[in-house]
C-alpha cells in the first residue's frame, strides 16, 4: 500500500477531535464541580494516602494529569499546601490518568453520535448554566469516542504498509525504540492519554504486537512529564520541585518496567489475555501505574527530600485556610465567642489577600506567564470563598437573640472588613490582567522607571495593609492617624507617577502602546487598594469610639 493511500485526514482529524473531546469534557467537569474542588483539596490532603486519592479524583474530573499538576503547583506556590502533600496528589494523578484509556477500551463508539447529540441539545437549549456545563461534559465524552473511532479505522490501514511493518517489527525486537517513540509522541502532543489511545488502536488493528505496545506505553509515561518540565522552566521552586518529583517517579517507574519487561508482559498476558485488545492495554496501564505509585508511597518523604536537594531554595510557609470550623450554634449561647471566631477567620483572609497582592508584584517584576495568572485566579477564588463563608456566618450570628449593642457593632465591623478584603482580591486580579495584557503583547514592556514607580506604590500599600490589619484587631486611633499619613503619601506617589508618565509620553519614551495605555489604570488601582485599607481601619476605629461612648452612658434608673 502506498503512503498516499492512507486517510491522513481521518487520522489527524480524529486525533484532533479526540484531544478536543478530552479538553472539553475536562473543562465541563471543572465547571460543574466549581469551587468544591479547592475545598476538597484543602480538607483531604493532610496525609499522603488522602492526598493520593484527591489526585486520582481530580485527574479523573479534569481528564489531565498535567492540569492536576498545574493546580497543585499553584497551591504550593501560594503557601496553601506543602511539597509532601503536593507529591501525594501527583502520585494519585498518575493513577487517575489511566481512566481515559479505560474509557476508550469500553467500545461504545457506535453510540458516540447519540452522545454528541445529547450534549449539543443540553448546551444549545438549556437556560441553566450548570446544565450547559453538564452538556459540555457529555459532548466532550462523545467527541472523544467519535475521534478515536475515526482515527482507528484509518490507522488499521497502516499495518498493510511494508515500511510500517518493518518499523513495527523493529519495535518488537528493540523495545527501547518503542519506548523512545512513545516519549517523542507524548512530548509532542502533551498528552499520555492520546499516545496510549493511538497504541490501543494500533494494537487492536494488529499493526503492533503486545510486546511492542507496552514499551510504547512506558515511553508515554516519561513523555508526559515534559508538560510539567516546560511549565516549571523559569518558574518558582515549588513548580520546579513538583515537576521534578513527577519526572523522577515516572522515569524510575518506566525504567524498572523496561528491566522486567519480558516477565511483566508474560504475567500480564495471562491476566488480560481474554479481554479485547484495547482493554488489554488499558488494564495493563492501570496495573503498571498502580504498582509504581504504591511503590513510591512508603518512600514519599525520602523522595521529596531528594527533590529538595536537587532543587534547593525557599519553600513558602503553609497557611491554614480552612474556615469550616465556624460554628453558628456558638452564637446562640455566646455571641462574643462567635464574633471572635469570625475575627480569626478574617485574619486568615488577610493572609491570603496579602499573598495574592505580592503575587501580582512578582508577576510585574518577573514578566509573569499565563500559569502565573491562573495562580492569581485561584487565589482570588479562595478570597471569594472566604467572603461567602464568613458573610453567611455573620448573617446567622447577628440573628442571635443574645446580641448586645457592642456585639452588633463588632459584627458590622467584620462585615465591612470582609467586603473590603474581597474587593482587594478583585483589584489584585485587575492588576494581574493589566500586566498580562502588556506582557502578552508582542512589544509589551514597562520602562525601568515605570516599574520602579509601581514598586514604590506596592511597598507603600503593603505598609498600609499591615497597619490596617493591626488596627482591625487593636482599634487604635493613634495607629489610624499614622495610616492616614501613609494614605497621603500614596496619593502623592500616584500623582507624581502619573505626571512622570505623561512627561515620558510627551518625550516619546514609551515603547509599548499597551503599557502606556494601562499604566494610569495600574496606578489608580493601587491607590484604590490603599483606600480600602483606610476603610477597614476607619470602621475599626468607629466601632471602638461607639463602644467607648456606650460605656460612658449613665445607667437609667426607674
Amino acid at each position: 500500500m502506498a503512503l498516499n493511500a492512507i486517510s491522513w485526514d481521518m487520522i489527524l482529524g480524529g486525533f484532533g477531535l479526540f484531544m478536543f473531546g478530552i479538553t472539553f469534557m475536562g473543562d465541563g467537569l471543572k465547571a460543574v464541580a466549581g469551587d468544591k474542588l479547592r475545598e476538597y483539596i484543602d480538607k483531604y490532603t493532610t496525609n499522603p494516602i488522602s492526598a493520593m486519592i484527591i489526585g486520582i479524583i481530580l485527574t479523573i474530573i479534569m481528564q489531565s494529569s498535567s492540569a492536576t499538576a498545574a493546580i497543585t503547583i499553584g497551591l504550593v506556590r501560594a503557601g496553601l499546601m506543602n511539597l509532601t502533600q503536593a507529591c501525594g496528589i501527583i502520585l494519585g494523578a498518575n493513577i487517575g490518568t489511566t481512566v481515559t484509556s479505560f474509557l476508550i477500551s469500553i467500545n461504545i463508539d457506535k453510540y458516540a453520535m447519540y452522545i454528541v447529540f445529547l450534549g449539543a441539545i443540553m448546551i444549545c437549549f438549556s437556560k441553566k448554566m450548570k446544565t450547559r456545563h453538564l452538556g459540555e461534559v457529555i459532548l466532550g465524552f462523545g467527541l472523544l469516542f467519535f475521534g478515536m473511532s475515526a482515527m482507528g479505522d484509518a490507522l488499521s490501514a497502516l499495518k498493510e504498509m511494508p515500511a510500517f511493518e518493518q518499523f513495527a517489527l523493529k519495535m518488537t525486537e528493540n523495545p527501547v525504540l518503542a519506548m523512545g517513540a512513545g516519549i517523542l509522541l507524548t512530548a509532542a502532543v502533551q498528552s499520555s492519554a492520546a499516545t496510549i489511545g493511538v497504541v490501543q488502536k494500533l494494537y487492536q488493528a494488529g499493526a503492533v504486537t503486545y510486546t511492542a505496545a507496552i514499551p510504547f506505553m512506558l515511553g508515554a509515561n516519561i513523555g508526559t512529564t515534559m508538560t510539567g518540565i516546560l511549565a516549571a522552566i523559569g518558574g518558582s521552586n515549588a513548580g520546579k520541585r513538583t515537576a521534578g518529583f513527577h519526572s523522577i517517579i515516572n522515569i524510575i517507574g518506566s525504567i524498572l518496567g523496561m528491566i522486567v519487561l519480558t516477565p511483566f508482559c508474560a504475567i500480564m498476558q495471562k491476566i488480560v489475555g481474554g479481554m479485547n485488545p484495547m482493554m488489554q492495554i488499558a488494564v495493563t496501564n492501570i496495573i503498571f501505574k498502580t504498582i509504581t505509585t504504591f511503590m513510591f508511597l512508603p518512600i514519599l518523604k525520602s523522595t521529596v527530600n531528594l527533590v529538595r536537594k536537587i532543587v534547593p531554595g525557599h519553600e513558602p510557609e503553609v497557611m491554614e485556610v480552612n474556615v469550616d470550623e465556624l460554628d453558628t450554634e456558638v452564637a446562640n449561647v455566646l455571641p462574643s465567642a462567635a464574633i471572635k471566631a469570625a475575627q480569626n477567620a478574617l485574619l486568615k483572609m488577610v493572609d491570603v489577600v496579602k499573598v495574592d497582592v505580592l503575587e501580582t508584584q512578582r508577576f510585574l517584576n518577573e514578566h509573569g506567564s499565563d500559569e502565573d495568572m491562573d495562580l492569581l485566579k485561584r487565589n482570588e477564588a479562595m478570597v471569594n470563598d472566604f467572603d461567602k463563608k464568613i458573610t453567611d456566618y455573620l448573617v446567622k450570628v447577628q440573628m442571635s437573640p443574645n446580641m448586645t449593642q457592642l456585639d452588633k457593632m463588632d459584627v458590622r465591623l467584620e462585615f465591612d472588613t470582609c467586603k473590603n478584603l474581597e474587593r482587594l482580591g478583585d483589584l489584585a486580579i485587575n492588576l494581574g490582567e493589566f500586566y498580562q495584557m502588556v506582557y502578552n503583547d508582542k512589544d509589551g514592556s514597562f520602562t525601568p522607571t515605570a516599574v520602579n514607580e509601581i514598586n514604590k506604590m506596592y511597598d507603600q500599600f503593603i505598609n498600609m495593609f499591615d497597619l490596617c490589619a493591626e488596627i482591625f484587631v487593636t482599634k487604635s486611633s493613634a495607629t489610624y492617624e499614622v495610616l492616614k499619613k501613609l494614605e497621603d503619601t500614596m496619593d502623592h506617589l500616584e500623582y507624581n507617577a502619573r505626571d512622570d508618565h505623561f512627561r515620558r509620553m510627551a518625550d516619546n519614551k514609551c515603547s509599548s502602546a499597551v503599557a502606556a495605555s494601562v499604566y494610569c489604570d495600574i496606578l489608580g488601582t493601587l491607590e484604590r487598594m490603599g483606600d480600602h485599607c483606610c476603610n477597614i481601619a476607619r470602621s475599626a476605629v468607629s466601632a471602638q469610639t461607639t463602644a467607648d461612648i456606650s460605656e460612658d452612658e449613665p445607667v437609667a434608673l426607674h
